[in-house]
This record gives structure tokens, sequence and C-alpha cells, in this order.
């Protein structure tokens, strides 16, 4: 059991350290080996408090300062363009892609309509290309397009957590490692068992942090390209006789086409739904509100009547 004195003091006071963000060590009374799990029910107490201090000070945990880490900036792209052919576009892209060292996220072909109820092909491509080829790969798509509806490119800065999960790890791994030492000198069965589980917690969290910080480093080396393809029926322009209207008079006549067609329809569906419809239902409730009128009538005038004898006899 005195074996194992050593390696407890060691694993309390690095908790210390993490904890307070002290630049040496403290002095700590030395517990013994059952007692390590007590001092560890709140485990991930250490790797917060290292990633706060880490936060606090100059150092970023890799003993360099924080201007001289090298930026972590995630950067994606969107696109919206018309084309002539959109799945041979797409196609291209998808190639494009795959030749830049990137791969294709997703790829979605569906029916779209034009003002005229047309159907035309539509598309949505999803890809990732390595972050230095970024304008590289959105010139290539924007390449003998009919027109470029929107372009956007957006950068997310993670730097900072990036950091942090690069302390937290190394935190974890050190704490990973005084468990393991205390449990080869471990000798009592419920010793072992406890030592155990918090090895178990411990490894547990170091994949979970590696496993951020990966998702990090492919999203910041490989950037996201969304594109939407848009085929070019769809904004072909308006004819009118040899008459091609342009700019406002375009949207004005286009706005005055679209209502001329509103307002027919609702005249069609007027004419062979919701005036039949009236029609069935408002007959009967008409001549049932007559019916019913006729009878309070009837029913008043015979009242009338009645008070008229009794008076007249009355009289008498």
């Amino acid at each position: 059991m005195k074996k194992i004195l050593p390696f407890s003091f060691i694993i309390i006071a690095s908790l210390i350290l993490a904890a307070c963000g002290w630049g040496a060590r403290s002095q700590t009374p030395a517990y013994e080996a059952s007692e390590v799990p007590a001092m560890m029910e709140q485990p991930a107490m250490a790797p917060e408090a290292g990633m706060a201090a880490d936060r606090a000070t100059t150092n970023s945990g890799s003993g360099l300062p924080a201007a001289a880490i090298e930026r972590i900036v995630i950067k994606n792209a969107d696109l919206a363009i018309v084309v002539s052919d959109v799945e041979r576009r797409m196609k291209n892209i998808q190639i494009m892609s795959e030749q830049m060292g990137g791969f294709v996220v997703s790829s979605n072909l569906y029916q779209s309509y034009t003002s005229d109820y047309v159907e035309v092909p539509e598309a949505q491509v999803l890809i990732r290309v390595p972050s230095e080829k970024l304008e590289e790969a959105m010139d290539q798509i924007k390449k003998d397009v009919v027109e470029v509806q929107s372009e956007s490119i957006s950068g997310q800065d993670v730097t900072s957590e990036y950091v942090d999960l690069k302390s937290r790890l190394k935190n974890l791994e050190a704490a990973e490692a005084q468990l393991d030492e205390i449990l080869k000198q471990a000798t009592k069965t419920e010793d072992v068992i406890n030592v155990f589980n918090q090895l178990v917690y411990y490894r547990e969290q170091i994949e979970l942090v590696k496993g951020q910080i990966k998702y990090y480093d492919e999203a910041a080396s490989l950037s996201a390209i969304s594109v939407r393809l848009i085929a070019e029926e769809t904004i072909q322009p308006l004819v009118i006789g040899k008459w091609e209207p342009k700019g406002i008079a375009l949207e004005a006549v286009q706005d005055l086409i679209d209502f001329l067609k509103g307002f027919t329809e609702f005249v069609i569906r007027f004419v062979i739904y919701i005036l039949p419809v009236w029609i069935i239902i408002g007959i009967p409730l008409y001549l049932a509100f007559i019916g019913i009128r006729a009878l309070l009538r009837k029913m008043h005038g015979g009242k009338k009547k009645v008070e008229a004898k009794v008076e007249e006899e009355a009289k008498k």
C-alpha cells in the first residue's frame, strides 16, 4: 500500500494545479489508494479548470504565445447559378471536386416549374474541396454559366476552441497516465475497480475531444461549397411580338400577366365551383327561411284575431 502513496500524491497535486492555474506544485497530504476515487468523484473538473486557466493566460498550452498560433478558420461558400444544362453541370462539379482532392457530400436532382408551369430540372450539390483551392473551385463553377444569381463566402475562426480542446486533451491524457500507474500498483480489488472506472471515464473523454479536434482539422482543411443549379428556362425573357421588355418594364408586364392569370383562374373557379355550391346550399336555406317566416306571420295573425274576438265579447 505504501508503494501507491507517491502516485496518489502526484495525481492529487496535478488536479489541484489544473483547477487553480498555479505555476508550481503545492504541498498536499498523502492519501491511501482506496481514497483516490473519492477525490475524483468529479473528474470533469480538472480538464475544464485547466481549459479556463489556459484561456486566461497568454500561453496556448503548447508553449507558444496565442499570437504565434496558426489561425484555424472554417470557410464555406454558397452559390446559385443559372445554367443551360443542369444535369451535365452537376456532373462536372462532382468530377471537379474529386480532381481537386475533395469529394461530394450530397447531390440532389429534382423537378421545378417555370412561371408558365413548364417542368424543368433543378439541382442542389454540396461538395468539399481543399480550403486553399476554394477560390479556384468557385471560378470553375461560375465559368460559362448563364447567370450568377447569388454568391457568398463565410468564415468562422475556431482557433480559441481548437486551442482549448488541445489543452483539455493534454490534461486528460496526463490524468489517464497517472491513473494507469496507480492501477498497476493497486493490490486491493476495491481499489482496482475504482481506479479502473476512472480510467474508463477519462478514456471516453479523450476520444470525444479527439473527435472534436479531428472535426475542426477536417473542416478547416476542406471547405464546403453549396451550389444551387437553376435551369435557364426559368429566367427566359418575356417577348411580346418583336418587343422584349427589360428591367422594370419587364417586371411590371410580368406582374400584370401574373395578375390576369390569377384573376382568370379565380373567375373560372368561382363560376364552376363556388357559385354552384352557394346555389345548392342557399336555395334550401332561403326556402326554409320563407316557410318559417310565413308560419310565424300566420301564428301572429291568428293571435290577433283571438284577441279581437275577446275584446268584442267583453264589450257586449
